[in-house]
C-alpha cells in the first residue's frame, strides 16, 4: 500500500490573501478556492500542495516547521521575495542561510549554494 503525500495545511488568519501570497512566491497555481480557503500546487496535477485554511487565533511564536528553498542564486531570490512582501526575521544571517518571514509571520529560509 502506499502513502502519497497530497499536502501541507497552513493555518491563516487571511487564508486567501497568504494562499496568494505564496502562490506567487514559489511560482505555483492555484487549484481551488473559495471565500476563506485556498489550495496551490506546482500545477494543477502535482503534489504535495499547500492548502491555507483559516483559524481564529493568531501566530504566537516560531514555526516548528518551515520550508528550506535553494534558489540557484540566493541573493537574487531573497530580494524578490522581499519586493513581494516577505520580511527578514530577526535571526542572525547564517554565511549558508536567510531567514524570511511571509505576511503573516511564518518562517521560511532561502539557502546559499550546496556545500560540497
Amino acid at each position: 500500500m502506499a502513502l502519497e503525500w497530497e499536502q501541507i495545511i497552513v493555518d491563516s488568519s487571511d487564508p486567501v490573501a497568504l494562499g496568494r501570497w505564496w502562490a506567487e512566491a514559489l511560482r505555483w497555481v492555484v487549484v481551488d478556492e473559495s471565500e476563506e480557503v485556498i489550495e496551490i500546487r506546482p500545477a494543477p496535477d502535482q503534489m504535495p500542495g499547500l492548502l491555507f485554511v483559516p483559524v481564529p487565533e493568531g501566530k504566537t511564536s516560531k514555526n516548528r516547521l518551515h520550508p528550506d528553498f535553494r534558489p540557484d542564486d540566493q541573493e537574487a531570490e531573497v530580494a524578490r521575495l522581499l519586493s513581494l512582501g516577505a520580511r527578514r526575521a530577526d535571526t542572525a544571517r547564517d554565511e549558508h542561510w536567510v531567514t524570511l518571514l511571509d505576511p503573516e509571520g511564518n518562517e521560511f529560509c532561502v539557502l546559499g549554494e550546496r556545500r560540497s
